[in-house]
């Protein structure tokens, strides 16, 4: 069987493309290296991500370049952009009729293109036929998608990358120095168990919303949800530790004044508000693998781990909601007040403890 160099590529090559964005570009460049006029191409794809539904490339034949639009599921961050995203796109290039595909099942990826003129019949052949020949690659590099925003979803960027590398065993891990933040809400039983499970679930939703987006914002990555609580990481990716400690430090200022105005939402619709304690260390942990032989978990384990954790059992008891340890208030410049040292459940020495300036709330 004779194939054309666009279909032998993607019978061949295309699969091994970094992403769909690089598959529409040398596709496009390859239908026209074999004669078919284009202005322009547009890819659209359903992806599986906690926020966005839909991505839809478009690579410009002038240029070469590709450029990305985002359609948000539900509850995401903006409305739906119409299910025509590429074909408006195209339109607006050239002007003319856009010839579309479905790139393999029916409701698979979606190819379109529009050229300087219509396309004569062999052309359509010739995109309908590429279409064809694309959808093998084209699932590929949705699974490879798929895999990574599952684990990007439910482990955290870099945690993702890490178990993408290695080995699917759990005698792998490194140790690493960071910032910690373990935070989690206060009376939280009591809320529970005295409002509906929907409520309980948009108030969780509501509180891990501004203090991961917190830590997102400011380079750290959330490591776990327990429960209620939150376990994040700010690595030391310097010689010095101050820029991780500095970004923790801001992340949990931005958190206080993120969980203050959700209270104000919250109490003008009839809602109690929701209160926190933060705590927040600098020291190295274990990062990698643990588990039963057949059943993993990638986290971080150690003594400073343990530590956050027992000093943001302080913030009750000392009135405040954001704690800092004397190891990450040692490496920073930020205003710390200082409360002196404290003994800590469970840890052997003395900690010395610090506040926010600026963090006044009391924790009822």
């Amino acid at each position: 069987m004779q194939l054309s160099p666009t279909l032998a590529w993607l019978l061949d090559a295309a699969s091994d493309c970094r992403g769909a964005d690089h598959l529409l570009a040398e596709l496009g460049a390859h239908l026209a290296a074999d004669g078919v006029p284009l202005a322009a191409g547009a890819l659209t794809l359903e992806v599986p991500h906690p926020l966005i539904a839909k991505r839809t490339w478009l690579w410009r034949a002038d240029s070469g370049q590709v450029i990305e639009a985002l359609g948000f599921a539900p509850g995401g961050l903006a409305p739906d952009p119409p299910d025509d995203a590429g074909r408006r796109w195209l339109r607006d290039i050239a002007g003319g009729e856009v010839h579309e595909d479905v790139a393999g099942r029916p409701d698979g990826p979606l190819l379109g293109w529009i050229g300087p003129r219509p396309f004569t019949a062999d052309e359509i052949e010739q995109l309908r036929q590429a279409a064809r020949f694309a959808a093998t690659p084209l699932a590929v590099l949705a699974a490879r998608a798929t895999l990574r925003a599952t684990l990007d979803a439910y482990l955290g960027t870099r945690s993702a990358e890490r178990v993408l590398a290695a080995p699917l065993r759990r005698d792998l891990g490194e140790t690493i120095q960071a910032a910690l933040l373990y935070a989690d809400l206060r009376n939280f039983t009591n809320l529970s168990e005295t409002v509906p499970p929907a409520a309980v679930i948009a108030a969780l939703d509501a509180w891990f919303d501004r203090i991961a987006g917190a830590v997102h914002a400011f380079g750290g990555e959330v490591l776990k949800f327990i429960g209620d609580g939150v376990l994040a990481i700010f690595p030391v990716l310097e010689a010095s530790p101050r820029r991780a400690c500095d970004a923790a430090l801001r992340a949990a200022s931005a958190a206080e004044a993120g969980m203050a105005y959700l209270n104000k939402e919250r109490r003008a619709q009839g809602l109690p508000p929701l209160s926190f304690g933060a705590a927040l260390h600098l020291g190295e942990m274990l990062w990698g693998n643990i588990g039963a032989a057949n059943r993993l978990d990638f986290t971080a384990i150690g003594p400073a781990v343990n530590l956050a954790s027992r000093l943001e059992g302080l913030c009750k008891p000392l009135g405040r909601t954001v704690l800092v340890s004397g190891a990450l208030a040692a490496e920073t410049e930020m205003p710390l007040v200082a409360l002196g040292t404290h003994e800590l459940r469970g840890i052997a020495a003395p900690c010395e403890v610090f506040a926010l300036e600026e963090s006044q709330a009391r924790i009822s």
